[in-house]
């Protein structure tokens, strides 16, 4: 993978990875490093692009959009999404396009 302004190091995920790995139902082994995936969303919420346009160097846009869904759900509509929380953990909320609504 690529190294895109928009990735984090895997000292700042090591942070968050708790978080990721325990939102997941476990049913079946990973396709894909999650850290790849998770700066595959950060690149989409940085850049603006289309899912489709993900570059070819991570993860296939299709599971990297389905991961989004899942961390970007609300379990209720005045709590914050775990995509949410660990941005403002990393804090990198405030750095990605204003336009995105997570």
């Amino acid at each position: 993978m690529k190294n895109y302004p928009s990735n984090i190091t895997r000292q700042q995920f090591e942070l968050i990875r708790p978080a990721l790995e325990n939102f997941r139902k476990r049913t079946k082994p990973r396709k894909y490093e999650l850290y790849e995936v998770f700066c595959a969303v950060l690149y989409v919420l940085k850049t603006g692009c289309q899912w489709r346009q993900v570059p070819g160097d991570f993860p296939e846009w299709r599971s990297v959009y389905n991961y989004y869904k899942i961390w970007s759900t609300k379990a209720e509509p005045t709590a914050d999404s775990l995509l949410e929380q660990v941005l403002k953990k990393l804090s990198l909320l405030g750095e990605l396009t204003k336009d995105v609504q997570l």
